[in-house]
């Protein structure tokens, strides 16, 4: 150490951020909901909801119920959808990102074409510094389709590549329900990606026992929170491990963060960057909150930057993954 605290300064694959935090699509809004309760300028970057091609109303009520350790959603994709958001919310995400954070605009489509299309005409919007592509939401109808299935996955990314300038970060968000997250991450590489973010909802259910049938209008939903936290930080460290850091392609974490403790397993595990969705729902602050903190963990650590402590974790020489790699 030099005497001056750790820098918490990212670089995603080029995609440069004050710092590591970020929020989940889905929790955030389009940003300025969020702006009375939370200092969005000390984000590194904004990850809006989930744009699809036209509005969505998204499922009936009840969407989100809460369970032990975390809540199940079943939003269904709810937006303006892209027309509107282009013209009504862009001008908005232009004047937070004058103020510091990136802009990252997570989109989702039918088919291959649509989500390239999507693409398209996001990438032609100046201020938009990647596209995240929403390939395994757990509650929409085939929206698994893409992101369990490598072999349509890949294909996809790379049409998807292909659409948009070059300029742009291309982020694939990786889905916790398969056989193989490896799999999917390499197709996800393969195909064009040059960040990953992980992981999404894991498909869940609870129930109603008074009147049997399940609590979300939906049936089944997506389970965030502290529950799947370490379930997430083995899924990030076997990226990690196996695909991303031969393919020196940088992870986004997501999954039950909530305190400074909970992003330094992340960062341990491989993450260069973390995303925090049900958090904010219980403290709008912790992104910043965290931020803070790790700067001083870092120098606990003795260490200069924040990279230097990404995918440092020590595990046993006698550990083993059963899982297929």
């Amino acid at each position: 150490m030099n005497g001056e605290e750790p820098s918490l300064n990212v670089n995603l694959a080029g995609l440069k951020l004050a710092n590591p935090m970020m929020t989940a699509s889905g929790t955030c809004g389009y940003c300025f909901e969020y702006a009375d309760l939370l200092d969005l300028s000390r984000l590194g970057a904004f990850v809006t909801k989930t744009i699809t091609a036209k509005p969505r109303k998204g499922n009936e009520a009840y969407r989100i119920v809460e369970t032990r350790g975390g809540m199940l959603n079943a939003i269904g994709l709810a937006n303006v959808g892209l027309e509107v958001f282009l013209k009504e919310k862009l001008p908005q995400l232009r004047q937070l990102r004058a103020s510091g954070p990136r802009i990252i605009v997570n989109i989702a489509g039918h088919d291959a074409n649509e989500f390239a299309e999507l693409a398209t005409h996001v990438s032609a919007e100046d201020d938009i510094d990647a596209i995240e592509l929403n390939v395994s939401c757990p509650n929409v109808a085939g929206g698994l389709d893409f992101g369990t299935n490598p072999d349509l996955l890949e294909p996809l990314v790379a049409k998807v590549r292909q659409s948009i300038t070059p300029n742009i970060n291309l982020i694939v968000k990786l889905s916790p329900n398969v056989g193989d997250i490896c799999q999917t991450a390499r197709a996800a590489i393969n195909g064009g990606a040059n960040i990953l973010s992980m992981i999404n909802t894991y498909t869940a259910l609870t129930v109603d026992v008074y009147h049997r049938r399940p609590r979300l209008a939906n049936g089944t939903g997506g389970l965030s929170g502290p529950a799947i936290r370490p379930l997430a930080v083995y899924l990030v460290n076997r990226v990690y491990q196996n695909v991303a850091r031969q393919a020196n392609v940088p992870i986004i974490a997501m999954g039950g963060i909530q305190y400074w403790q909970d992003a330094a397993e992340f960062i341990l595990a491989g993450a260069s960057a973390l995303a925090v969705g049900t958090g904010l729902f219980i403290n709008p602050a912790t992104p910043t909150n965290i931020s803070d903190q790790l700067v001083s963990w870092l120098s606990k650590l003795g260490y200069n930057h924040l990279e230097q402590a990404v995918g440092s974790l020590q595990m046993p020489t006698a550990a083993t993954d059963t899982h297929s790699q």
